[in-house]
């Protein structure tokens, strides 16, 4: 087992972290795109902060907040429209 300070370490440590963030941002700009283009914006943003939110606690408040004005949202439609 490798030491918590040995350089190889903190590299892989450093790769995961880039990965995750250029993955991210990637799939977040490909769902904000989607937003004029056709696409499922409103599936690839929540998943792109989904996967930015591992490493950054930004993404996920900004991804809690998407999910409770989700929510708030399919509630009033479906009262709009006479379900439960």
């Amino acid at each position: 087992m490798l030491h918590p300070a040995h350089p190889l370490v903190i590299t892989y440590k450093w790769a995961r972290r880039i990965t995750i963030t250029v993955v991210g941002f990637s799939v977040l700009c490909l769902g904000v795109a989607m937003i004029v283009l056709p696409g499922p914006a409103f599936i690839v943003i929540p998943a792109g902060l989904g996967i930015l939110a591992i490493e950054f606690a930004w993404a996920k408040r900004w991804l809690v907040q998407v999910k409770e004005r989700s929510t708030g949202l399919v509630q009033r439609l479906r009262k709009r429209n006479g379900r439960p």
